[in-house]
C-alpha cells in the first residue's frame, strides 16, 4: 500500500495528478476554490442569526447569574 489514495483506488500511477481522464489540466475553476469560495459556502450553509424577543424567564436567569457572581466576588474580596 502506498500513501497516495489514487494508487490504492486503482488509478493509474503514471497519470499526472493535475490531469483528469479527458486530459484537462484543472478540475475546478478558480472561483470554486479558495477562501472566497469557502466564505460563500459557509454563508449559504449558515444563515445569519436574527434576534428574538426577550423572555422574562431568560432575563430572570441572567439577572440571577449576575447577582450570584457579584456576591461571590464581593464575598471573596472582603
Amino acid at each position: 500500500m502506498s500513501d497516495d489514495p489514487r494508487a490504492d483506488a486503482g488509478a493509474d500511477p503514471e497519470v499526472d495528478a493535475d490531469t483528469d481522464s479527458d486530459g484537462n489540466e484543472w478540475r475546478f475553476a478558480l472561483d470554486e476554490v479558495g477562501p472566497e469560495a469557502e466564505a460563500e459556502r459557509e454563508a449559504a450553509r449558515n444563515p445569519p442569526i436574527e434576534p428574538e424577543s426577550i423572555d422574562a424567564e431568560n432575563a430572570l436567569f441572567v439577572v440571577a447569574g449576575v447577582l450570584g457572581t457579584l456576591l461571590l466576588v464581593f464575598s471573596v474580596t472582603l
